[in-house]
């Protein structure tokens, strides 16, 4: 399959520590605009009885993770949280439509929370996709922000004519990024096109945008790199393994076989460090508990109790 090429050049990064996260030592590169692209979409996906009655429900789904999470070298136990609601979008504004109109679609939203301790002080990342439940083309928008006592990072992805990037971090050195990339498969969309349709899940060799959140906390240069993407044949439990060699990671995402295929957890590795001779370390989540409820009405204080639901 030919895939797109990225028309901006990039410059390599290089990083080092500091008392606080790491920080690359030279300004990030002014990219250039590409092409736009002109092609037509493919035809929606049809879509179920089975899928409409699950996710047309009122109510979005909430799974919650153990998590052990690598950071500085060492892995971290705490929590995720990912939620999974369909909603419309407003592909003008790209933002959630307040009233639907011609220019809404429906998206299938995920919003992928962690919760971990380094040391002292506490990491806090939240990841927002909205990929069309259409099937036929990337991920509308995709959101990432870090906290953590150092300060935060943002970047947001939106895909118009070509897939517009900002990107914001209290470091000099990234600070403040408007970059421009031809379209590619995003690894974050994969999360949700994932629950829709597995088998149409896009396998062999492709260039990919790492997720957001990756790109930000190894302080890479925002690009596309190539990843080798497989499948396991139909079962119970089925994994969907992201390999990127030059980047010496892999990402398995591990699903039920069946409709609707819940994410029953993940495993990453990369290196250890941010050296090559860092040595290899694997994150991994497990679900803890599953609940389907209306949760944006559940906002008192005696919803609390429900957390219970999730184990958090």
């Amino acid at each position: 399959m030919k895939t797109p090429i990225i028309k901006s050049i990039l410059l390599s990064t290089v990083v080092f520590f500091t008392a606080c996260g790491e920080s690359p030592k030279k300004d990030s590169p002014t990219l250039t605009q590409p092409e736009a692209e002109t092609a037509e979409l493919p035809p929606a996906k049809p879509l179920s009885e089975s899928f409409k009655d699950y996710w047309y429900a009122g109510v979005a789904e909430l799974s919650a993770y153990e998590i052990s999470e690598a950071r500085y070298g060492e892995l971290r136990e705490g929590h995720a949280v990912l939620i999974y609601v369909t909603e419309p979008f407003n592909t003008e504004k790209q933002v959630k439509a307040d009233r639907p109109d011609e220019l809404a679609v429906s998206v299938l939203k995920l919003n992928r929370t962690k919760k971990y301790l380094t040391g002292i002080y506490p990491y806090s990342i939240m990841s927002s996709i909205f990929y069309p439940v259409s099937d036929n083309q990337h991920a509308l928008k995709v959101s990432t922000s870090v906290q953590e006592w150092c300060g935060h990072v943002y970047m947001q992805l939106n895909n118009r004519e070509s897939f517009q990037i900002q990107s914001h971090s209290y470091f000099e050195s990234e600070a403040d990024q408007d970059i421009a990339l031809s379209k590619v498969i995003t690894e974050d969309e994969l999360w949700t096109k994932l629950r829709i349709d597995p088998d149409s899940l896009p396998t062999g060799e492709h260039q990919l945008l790492p997720s957001l959140e990756y790109l930000r906390l190894k302080h890479l240069p925002i690009k596309a790199y190539k990843a080798v993407l497989t499948l396991s044949d139909p079962g119970q439990l089925r994994t969907y393994t992201i390999t990127y060699p030059e980047l010496n990671r892999s990402l398995q995402l591990h699903f039920e076989g069946d409709f609707p295929y819940i994410l029953q957890g993940w495993t990453e590795t990369q290196p250890a460090g941010f050296r090559d001779n860092s040595g290899a370390i694997t994150s991994t989540a497990r679900l803890k508990k599953r609940i389907n409820t209306p949760y944006w009405r559940q906002n008192s204080n005696k919803d609390i109790i429900l957390r219970d639901s999730l184990g958090l």
